[in-house]
């Protein structure tokens, strides 16, 4: 396992991640389309890491203001979980480990982890209504846990203003069984379509005829 301390978004952060599958898109690669059919967002992102592998470059990230907002105030959420919690909290920039990663917002102590969503209002509401692990982030934050190696997670849900929601969930080591299983058949899939791609020959495109051919074939 490869501990990389660097800040998320910059340069040397999308190239600890490149060609590999990482924790907040585990949900995709566990993912099957209607009716058992192929997903085609599963798809899409193996073919984004297959061009990363071959060009050795990033795939240029989105981002929407939504995400920008998130970013500009995790500072304060964390701040805030470490008085509220009095935990001693350490920020990383990527944890690699073999083909797979993920980018905790802090860890915790020796067993936890940290993981910040930024929701709006009426969002930190339904996550207080209904008092569970946001369900919508399992996939990220057990994935998180399984690269991480570690114990236990904290999510913690923050809009300025609104009363911050904290919940904890440990280790479901069946639900990680069948995350290690989706992952390792995503990577073979991937190596596979590397080497298909690393492979292919264009067709020889037609020389194009001779006018005189070509008038000798119209009269034929």
């Amino acid at each position: 396992m490869q501990v990389f301390d660097c800040d998320q978004g910059t340069p040397e952060w999308y190239a600890c991640r490149v060609g590999i599958a990482t924790a907040s898109m585990f949900a995709t690669v566990m993912a099957s389309g209607v009716g058992g059919a192929a997903s085609k967002t599963r798809a899409k992102y193996m073919r984004q890491l297959a061009g990363e592998v071959i060009t050795g470059k990033p795939t240029e990230g989105y981002t929407n203001s939504h995400m920008e907002r998130g970013h500009a105030v995790e500072p304060e959420a964390r701040k805030l979980y470490a008085f509220l919690t009095n935990a001693e909290v350490k920020q990383v920039g990527f944890i690699r480990n073999g083909e797979k990663g993920c980018s905790p917002d802090s860890l915790v102590g020796q067993n936890g982890m940290l993981e910040i969503k930024s929701k709006l209002p009426d969002l930190v509401i339904e996550c207080i209504e209904r008092g569970t692990f946001p369900p919508e982030h399992k996939a990220q934050c057990q994935g998180a846990l399984w690269v991480a190696e570690r114990e236990w997670i904290d999510i913690a849900v923050y809009w300025p203003g609104m009363p911050f929601f904290i919940k904890r969930a440990y280790r479901d080591e069946t639900y990680i069984a069948e995350m290690s299983r989706a992952v390792a058949i995503f990577n073979e899939e991937l190596a596979a379509l590397v080497d298909r791609i690393r492979a292919y020959e264009p067709e020889p495109v037609p020389q194009e005829e001779s006018p005189a051919i070509a008038k000798t074939l119209l009269a034929g």
